[in-house]
């Protein structure tokens, strides 16, 4: 099983960034994935996840408005459209996959998910 995400880079103040995660793997078909980052010094953070077989994803309540979450099943791509960044959105964001539906409680919960990509950078300046 293998999670590639791409798309971090360095951006300003302002401006929108798409990322994208890409789950491989023979017989891998991730019913939940989700978005994380961490900032340095700071714990991994959920940012947002999607249930394969649910119409509505969940966010994190700070960012709901600047960040969406979309998903291609049939690519078993997730990705991360994030508008109007601020120098506190620079970190790594990670994406993470788990092949069971998880439940509410525990989506913002970086051990539920068994599966991580190698993290993109992404760094925004004032």
């Amino acid at each position: 099983v293998q999670l590639q995400a791409s798309g971090g880079g360095l951006v300003q103040a302002g401006d929108s960034l798409r990322l994208s995660c890409a789950a491989s793997g023979r017989t891998f078909s991730p019913v939940t994935m989700g978005w994380f980052r961490q900032a340095p010094g700071k714990e991994r953070e959920f940012v947002a996840a999607f249930w394969r077989n649910r119409a509505n994803p969940y966010y994190s309540e700070s960012l709901k408005d600047r960040f969406t979450i979309s998903r291609d099943n049939a690519k078993n791509t997730v990705y991360l459209q994030m508008n109007s960044l601020s120098p506190e959105d620079t970190a790594v964001y990670y994406c993470a996959a788990a092949s069971s539906s998880l439940i509410l409680s525990s989506l913002r919960i970086p051990e539920s998910y068994p599966y991580w990509g190698q993290g993109t950078q992404v760094t925004v300046s004032s």
